[in-house]
């Protein structure tokens, strides 16, 4: 055989290896968000609507962590492409630079979108609330406020707790009395945050911690609790899905934002923008907030809404009067060390 011949062959080798190696790379594009309920109704009105526009696309669900995100990133062979997060993990993560910038003219234009949902690393998905949930079926004298939570002579039963500082020790201090807005102001202080701690030991013995959104409508389905904080849309979605009746109180709410943030050096970044395209059109919005009662980020969506559903929606007037939004800032400043000194105080 000729030197030439086996030059090709050798070439021609490498060129299929080389072809093989980048078609094994490629990959399709991947959404990640929160799972269950949730997750559930976005295949339905997201995912499955968009792939039939010629774009395959696979979904995964996470608990939250920037810690994950950074691991995914600075790793350097992630699988994910968009992600939903919360907002002080979008606030990290832009620091970081963990995510690309948004380029707001592919997706309709920063006009299109509500202000408090327009970042320069992400883009509003939902509004939605932490609220005390409950079985009506279980409990005819319905709880009232986050005190009635913290009464187990009166209502009781374990209580279920989202495992963590952030929205724990808030909810702790509404119970012992502190107005929903001056929440941030008192939790500011030493003498705050040993007030906060103070009243978990109250019910230390009686919290069933939870992690995943889909598990606290299960415990109330158990009765391995009485009440619970509960995402407000996992209750409206088991109360339509399952035909549960269960209750939940607005009064005392913590609401914040979910933004869609595209990890950085994703290699799907086009689908990327042509799926927050779609997910940000006002009319597959509404029919998000049809499937399970979170708000959106179009202007536009609301009017596309019956009154009823509205009504249900965290944004909804009367659902807002005594509410207060997480805030972000503050736990920026603060998540390492409330956080390791929640750890320390569970672990007692």
């Amino acid at each position: 055989m000729s030197k030439i011949k086996v030059a090709l062959g050798f070439a021609a080798t490498f060129t299929a290896l080389t072809a093989l190696a980048s078609a094994a790379s490629a990959r399709d594009l991947t959404v990640v968000s929160w799972g269950g309920a949730y997750q559930d109704v976005q295949k339905k009105v997201y995912f499955e609507p968009f792939k039939a526009t010629g774009t395959a696309m696979n979904d995964e669900s996470w608990d939250g962590g920037v810690g994950v995100l950074r691991a995914k990133v600075q790793g350097g062979a992630s699988t994910w492409d968009v992600v939903q997060v919360e907002s002080d993990e979008l606030a990290l993560g832009c620091d970081e630079g963990l995510f690309e910038k948004i380029n707001y003219s592919k997706i309709g234009g920063e006009e299109a979108y509500l202000p408090a949902t327009v970042n320069a690393c992400g883009v509003g998905a939902i509004v939605y609330d932490f609220v005390l949930g409950y079985d009506k079926d279980k409990l005819k004298d319905a709880p009232k406020s986050w005190a009635d939570f913290f009464d187990t002579k009166k209502f009781p039963g374990k209580r279920g707790l989202r495992q963590g500082a952030k929205t724990t020790l808030e909810i702790a201090l509404m119970a012992d009395g502190v107005a929903p807005a001056d929440v941030y102001k008192v939790l500011g202080t030493d003498a705050g945050i040993d007030r906060a701690f103070k009243k978990l030991d109250t019910i230390k013995n009686d919290i069933v911690w939870w992690k995943a959104g889909a598990q606290p409508p299960q415990l109330l389905a158990s009765g391995e609790v009485a009440m619970t904080s509960v995402y407000n849309g996992r209750i409206d979605a088991a109360n339509k899905n399952e035909k549960k009746n269960f209750g939940m109180v607005w009064n005392g709410a913590l609401f914040t934002i979910d933004s869609w943030v595209i990890l950085k050096g994703s290699p799907n970044q086009d689908a990327a923008y042509k799926f927050l395209s779609f997910v940000g059109k006002p009319e597959n919005q509404a029919k998000l907030s049809e499937g399970i009662a979170y708000g959106t980020s179009n202007k536009k969506a609301p009017s596309l809404l019956q009154k009823a559903v509205l009504a249900d929606l965290p944004t909804a007037p009367d659902n807002m009067k005594n509410a207060i939004e997480i805030n972000t800032d503050f736990w920026l400043e603060n998540i390492d060390r409330l956080t390791e000194r929640f750890n320390k105080w569970a672990a007692k």
